[in-house]
């Protein structure tokens, strides 16, 4: 009896354990550079994209500002997906160590009110609603629909040194 105890007691220590473990991962994921979920709806006019992107926040505005920030990271680490006619776009920062090298421009280019505004307009009017705005338990996801000026995203993205211009070679 005394063996069955200490055996239940490591297998629920492990259980816990595993639990914690795959929690911290999933939260991890959750706040990685790379995790967005973004729908190519076309091409725009001199070199922009248009994209349908979520942002995920406790209130439905936040959210709405953090789906333009998503738009512009989409492009920089990530790039787009083909479909609605236009093909896939390839991450601006191909190198995956690109974040993690030039972390300090990135905060700064992403804080609130940041450098990114520049190269994202956001097509809807007002809030988003009916699909594109879900309830969920701990907040809202909202979806919205904007032009990335990918181009001049691109041009800046060499001003900085953060990627090579197309013309420099291989």
């Amino acid at each position: 009896m005394k063996y069955f105890t200490l055996s239940l007691i490591a297998i629920l220590m492990l259980a816990f354990t595993s639990q914690s473990h795959a929690q911290r991962s999933i939260r991890k994921m959750l706040k990685s550079p790379y995790n967005y979920e973004v729908e190519s709806l076309g091409v725009g006019q001199d070199g922009t994209k248009l994209v349908k992107i979520w942002g995920y926040s406790k209130k439905a505005h936040v959210a709405v500002m953090e789906a333009e920030r998503n738009a512009v990271a989409a492009a920089i680490f990530r790039g787009y997906p083909a479909g609605n006619g236009a093909a896939a776009t390839p991450a601006l920062c191909s190198d995956h160590s690109c974040f993690e090298n030039n972390r300090k421009f990135f905060d700064e280019f992403f804080k609130p009110g940041g450098k990114y505004l520049q190269f994202v307009n956001r097509t809807n009017d007002g809030m988003p609603g009916g699909r594109d705005r879900i309830k969920m338990k701990k907040g809202y996801k909202v979806a919205v629909k904007a032009s990335v000026a990918h181009r001049n995203l691109r041009e800046y993205l060499e001003q900085e040194g953060l990627i090579k211009s197309l013309d420099s070679g291989f």
